[in-house]
């Protein structure tokens, strides 16, 4: 069977596990998650048999320390993965959830709902654990899904893909509503993200090349996460204290992350007492620092910051730091070198708040907090399929809200246009 013929196959297989999904309670939805979670539970040793052969071949490639830490599959992981289901569970399910509802003067009463999207395919790398908060999330919003997963965790993505829907079979889950693309040729993705009619959407999750290559491909729907270019700026009016706590949480809490902080933006009023005691804490947490030149000249030990610097994404303890002349030209900075994500300012000035907030085009805009917030579970939406820096049709963490669409009903006693 050649590559198209195997992906429209299984996308046709998709489409009918979409309406029956379409069909179940709630409750009956709960009691699948709960029967999966069960599952994962029991095939523990299942999961790390499979997930040691995608280590073994991980380290015979030369896969570097931290691909194989995101690889790993332990117990811990594990109970992540059970917790991370049962937090699904006593979430609310938004499918069939009144939006609004209006009367016309003609008396037609008009309904708007929350449905499923439909048929959604997930495209990821590394983080085999990726396809169990998908599948879960897909689920719950009675979304048909099918997963495609990068090949250093294939015998990990099939055991975790194979009990999730062994494991909901037992108490109803529909066939095929949970399908996992079992070749590792490339040509799969470009099959699935064409496939108009019977895929609904496709959400990349990985570095930038994926998600380029995915958009560059796709004829249907496509919700991007790109890179975090994530700012913080640190205005005349901050509590610097504030600040520098906020400084070392957003870059060094978890440098590798998407919603850490890259550049640092500090107003030159304050530069001069807050650049040199802001640098020292960070030069002690091994950030290396790039600065422009008025930043060099309180904190000679910076490196010369480049222009590639301001567009850059480290995921390291690299940080970019600039100083500005004032709140414009931060914004201006941010709109200019940005990617969209989440920026943060640090200031008591209300003023200022404000004109942040409504001028910052971003995902998620701070006012005296760290970035590393704008996550789904920090947000309260329990898990996440990702965090979209678009802006159609989801902004941010995307929650089970954002795997639905809507729909009108409209009631009538015999009207006629």
């Amino acid at each position: 069977m050649s590559i198209h013929d195997e992906m429209t196959a299984l996308a046709d297989r998709a489409v009918k596990a979409s309406r029956e999904l379409a069909k179940l309670t709630s409750r009956k939805k709960n009691t699948i998650l709960e029967s999966m979670a069960d599952e994962l539970d029991a095939r523990r040793a299942d999961i790390k048999a499979a997930n040691q052969k995608d280590m073994e071949a991980g380290k015979a490639a030369g896969l570097t320390q931290a691909m194989l830490d995101r690889l790993l599959l332990n117990d811990a992981r594990i109970d992540a993965m059970i917790k991370g289901i049962r937090d699904v569970v006593v979430l609310k399910d938004p499918v069939g959830e009144r939006i609004s509802l209006w009367t016309r003067p003609n008396g037609l009463e008009i309904e708007k709902i929350h449905v499923p999207i439909g048929v959604i395919a997930i495209i990821f790398e590394s983080r085999p654990n990726v396809t169990v908060d998908a599948a879960v999330l897909c689920f719950k919003t009675s979304n048909a899904v099918i997963l495609r997963g990068g090949k250093e965790a294939m015998h990990s993505n099939a055991i975790l893909a194979d009990i999730l829907q062994e494991g909901g079979a037992k108490k109803g889950l529909p066939d095929d509503a949970i399908q996992l693309v079992r070749t590792t040729d490339r040509e799969a993705v470009r099959e699935l993200v064409q496939m108009v009619g019977k895929i609904d959407l496709a959400i990349p999750r990985g570095g930038e090349s994926l998600i380029n290559a995915v958009t560059e491909q796709a004829r249907i729907p496509v919700i991007k996460h790109y890179k975090g270019v994530c700012h913080v700026f640190v205005d005349k009016d901050a509590n610097q204290d504030m600040a520098v706590d906020i400084v070392i949480n957003a870059k060094c809490q978890r440098p590798g992350v998407c919603n850490a902080m890259e550049t640092l933006l500090v107003h030159k009023a304050i530069a001069a007492e807050f650049l040199p005691r802001m640098a020292a804490a960070l030069q002690e947490r091994r950030v290396e620092l790039r600065g422009d030149d008025a930043s060099r000249k309180l904190v000679p030990a910076m490196t010369p910051a480049t222009e590639a610097d301001w567009y850059a994404e480290y995921l390291d303890l690299i940080l970019a730091v600039r100083v500005v002349k004032d709140i414009d030209e931060a914004i201006a900075h941010i709109d200019t070198y940005g990617s969209h994500h989440s920026d943060a300012i640090v200031t008591e000035n209300e003023s200022a708040q404000k004109q942040f907030t409504q001028q910052v085009d971003s995902a998620a805009v701070y006012v005296n907090a760290s970035t590393r917030f704008t996550d789904g579970g920090e947000f309260g939406m329990g898990a996440e399929i990702g965090i979209s820096t678009d802006k159609l049709h989801a902004r941010g963490p995307m929650g089970l809200d954002e795997l639905t669409t809507y729909k009108y009903i409209v009631h009538g006693s015999g009207q006629v246009r």
